[in-house]
């Protein structure tokens, strides 16, 4: 039997039965409705978007030094590779250098690159990490709430490995930083915490 799920066949013989109004007919297998020529189709919503070489999203939009997006044709802060790939102790002096010059923002970048390119074993020491350097930009920007939530949260994720972080990172004194930081920035706003992110250390 063919036909809808349920349905019966009609005899042998008889015709097809009444096509049900608004109903399409079959189309014969590899037949194309003709196109117009020089008729597209509408462009779906976010095809313009900036992608990067493996179709993913981003923004390619200039950044300021804190990564604050500019208008497009701005004279923008150079931003790390998108495919940044070095040792992780190279990582880790490059993102010192950064927080050192005041560039919390691309130190981040570089974190999470690691992050990303991390054994499973050691993710969440390099999110945690990427995480304290977002905290930091956040009180760059003037974001208290933002800042003192992500240092802590980051921080959290550094403890963790206390005692047996790799590379020679002091996990503890690491979180210990982040959450100093983010109980002052709690109790006093930023300005008790100003100049604290180009001293705030991971190495």
């Amino acid at each position: 039997m063919t036909g809808r799920p349920g349905g019966r066949s009609a005899p042998a013989g008889q015709g097809k039965p009444p096509a049900t109004p608004g109903a399409e007919r079959p189309r014969t297998p590899g037949a194309e409705r003709p196109r117009t020529p020089g008729a597209e189709r509408p462009e779906a919503p976010g095809a313009g978007r900036d992608r990067d070489p493996a179709g993913r999203a981003r923004n390619a939009r200039p950044r300021d030094a804190l990564g604050r997006p500019l208008p497009r044709g701005a004279a923008g802060e150079e931003r790390i590779p998108d495919d940044l790939a070095v040792p992780p102790d190279e990582a880790l002096s490059l993102a010192q250098r950064l927080l050192d010059s005041g560039r919390p923002f691309h130190a981040h970048e570089v974190l999470e690159a690691s992050w990303k390119a991390a054994p499973p074993t050691e993710r969440e020491l390099w999110k945690g990490l990427a995480q304290i350097a977002v905290g930091l930009t956040h009180a760059r920007r003037g974001n208290a709430t933002g800042a003192a939530a992500l240092l802590r949260r980051g921080g959290q994720r550094v403890g963790g490995y206390a005692g047996t972080a790799p590379y020679g990172i002091d996990a503890a004194a690491i979180a210990g930083q982040a959450a100093s930081l983010a109980d002052r920035i709690d109790a006093d706003g930023l300005a008790a915490a100003a100049g604290d992110g180009a001293d705030f250390r991971l190495t």
